[in-house]
């Protein structure tokens, strides 16, 4: 081969490697996955602190459309990864809609109990809630 031929079949591929590789890439990152696992394990867990802290029923708010969550009595909401497929599984009287949940916590420290699934494509973490005890897990 000459250096020529070689140059030749190095640029093809680097012209294909930057076509494919937009197609592949605009998911949402392990480490951007999980740090949005920890942000949510840690407003549930400041949600129950705050039911302890004032004995009040305290709720965080899950609004699976617009990828966002938030405290009951906050004015503003935290994002989470658009691109991240969202589900909620808690009490059926804490369901508003078919996108608006909530996770509830009472003044003795429990739970209605629930679980939040973070995932994209292959990966997710699931951020589980005891309904007896309010303790709040991140399980892979």
């Amino acid at each position: 081969m000459t250096l020529l031929e070689l140059l030749i079949v190095l640029s093809i591929m680097a012209i294909v490697a930057a076509m494919v590789m937009p197609m592949l890439g605009g998911g949402v990152s392990s480490s951007e996955l999980r740090s949005a696992a920890r942000q949510v394990a840690s407003a549930l867990r400041m949600a129950r602190s705050e039911a302890l802290s004032t004995r009040k029923e305290t709720r965080l708010v899950f609004d699976l459309e617009q990828h966002a969550f938030q405290l009951e009595r906050e004015a503003h909401s935290h994002a989470l990864p658009k691109q991240a497929e969202l589900k909620l599984f808690t009490a059926q009287s804490d369901i508003a809609s078919e996108k608006i949940g909530a996770i509830r916590f009472f003044p003795d420290g429990g739970s209605n109990g629930g679980r939040l699934t973070i995932a994209a494509g292959e990966r997710k973490y699931e951020i589980d809630v005891d309904w007896l005890t309010g303790r709040v897990a991140i399980l892979d």
